[in-house]
């Protein structure tokens, strides 16, 4: 059995190397559109853990990533975000995200109680309180893998749990997928049902284009010391405002308060700067691939944290996946009536849910199953998701907490 952090550590960069080596080859890419790669980040160090390859009981990975890796991804993914460029998509296109959001936020509360109505003993107490589990589904539903760690650590809910509420958040999430690839195929069936014209989306394929071409530049090492370099004072200035605002709370409210964790502050303060600074001068550094490096960081988040889970927990709660499916058909639902009412387009609805549910990884891929040119749509609108999946899941959180 190897406990070797750099050893381990080493496996774990494998694993992800072997998984984006192969997810551009045809053989594999048709393996990993019913396999997610993320389920294969998360999977396979799980099972090492689960059948004694390694041991990381004593490991140190886990502080890692969660003080480092975590606050530097949320830094760098909302760095990007161009809100000209997002304005520039139209009402409908933003009407479309923020619906999306909103059936996130109130989808989880409302199935949380729908469930608990049935199976009382779902609402728990402590650090196993269902919404707290949950809330690690409205992080990855609203934003993305990074937003998801945030709310696991922030509210505590074991890892033994996560592995189940791990299993809802892909398989559901997934099955939408699939709906949402077959609406692509048959969009303009389903726009005429809509009333929505279409032909705003010619126009915005033609403006997207050459999104990405006109912002990308040649790296220099200077560029990437700079960047590192404002990323990780950005991680230091969190943790240091995090700890003056955690104690400060703590001895308003009590050790046990929300606002009282450090983390909470870390997670908040970290998405917060990287949001202000998307409308400096900082957000060039988008050009040389400053949201990459934060996929790289979501990443190996991901893998850290399979090494600590349990898949044989997968199974074990049917309730949260009645929760998982009621919360995404009200969340499906309410972007169909809003559609329906101001006429968009099913390009906004699909990308719009997308940005949300699947993040940078999903989206780009919804968007350019309508046309290739429209992929940096996604990516656009699941920048911004980032940066409202930290606001929204603890928003979403607090609603759910108060269910029982």
């Amino acid at each position: 059995m190897i406990s070797d952090d750099r050893i381990i550590l080493g496996l774990l960069a494998l694993v992800l190397a072997f998984v984006f080596a192969t997810r551009d080859r045809p053989g594999w890419q048709r393996f990993y559109v019913f396999v997610p790669i993320i389920l294969i980040c998360y999977l396979v160090p799980s099972l090492m853990t689960t059948f004694g390859l390694i041991d990381v009981s004593q490991s140190n990975l886990w502080p890692v990533a969660k003080d480092y890796f975590l606050p530097a991804a949320l830094f760098l993914m909302t760095l990007s975000i161009d809100i000209k460029g997002i304005l520039g998509l139209g009402n409908k296109a933003i009407i479309m995200f923020l619906t999306a959001t909103v059936g996130i936020i109130l989808g989880g509360p409302l199935a949380l109680w729908i469930v608990a109505q049935f199976e009382p003993s779902i609402i728990g107490s402590g650090d196993t309180a269902a919404w707290r589990g949950l809330a690690t589904l409205a992080g990855s539903w609203i934003g993305g893998g990074a937003n998801q760690t945030a709310m696991l650590e922030v509210y505590g809910y074991p890892l033994e749990g996560f592995a189940a509420l791990l299993a809802v958040d892909i398989i559901v999430a997934e099955i939408w997928m699939v709906f949402l690839l077959y609406g692509a195929g048959a969009h303009e069936r389903v726009d005429r049902w809509l009333g929505a014209d279409s032909s705003s989306i010619a126009k915005l394929r033609d403006t997207m284009a050459d999104y990405t071409q006109s912002i990308e530049r040649v790296a220099k090492a200077n560029d990437y010391v700079l960047l590192f370099g404002i990323t990780f004072a950005v991680v230091g200035l969190s943790h240091l405002l995090g700890g003056w605002l955690g104690n400060f709370f703590a001895e308003l409210q009590g050790e046990e308060a929300t606002l009282a964790s450090e983390f909470f502050w870390v997670v908040v303060i970290s998405t917060t700067v990287g949001l202000a600074a998307s409308f400096t001068r900082a957000r060039k550094l988008e050009g040389i691939g400053a949201s990459k490096f934060g996929v790289l960081f979501i990443f190996l988040l991901v893998a850290v944290i399979g090494t600590r889970m349990d898949v044989t927990k997968i199974a074990d709660a049917p309730a949260f996946m009645a929760i998982g499916f009621i919360w995404m058909l009200f969340h499906v639902i309410l972007l169909l009536v809003v559609a329906k009412i101001i006429k968009a387009p099913f390009f906004f609805v699909a990308v719009g849910s997308k940005a949300n549910v699947g993040g940078a990884a999903s989206a780009p891929v919804i968007a350019a199953a309508f046309h290739p040119a429209l992929a940096p749509v996604g990516v656009l609108l699941a920048v911004l998701g980032y940066a409202l999946g930290t606001y929204g899941a603890i928003l979403c959180a607090q609603m759910m907490a108060g269910v029982g």
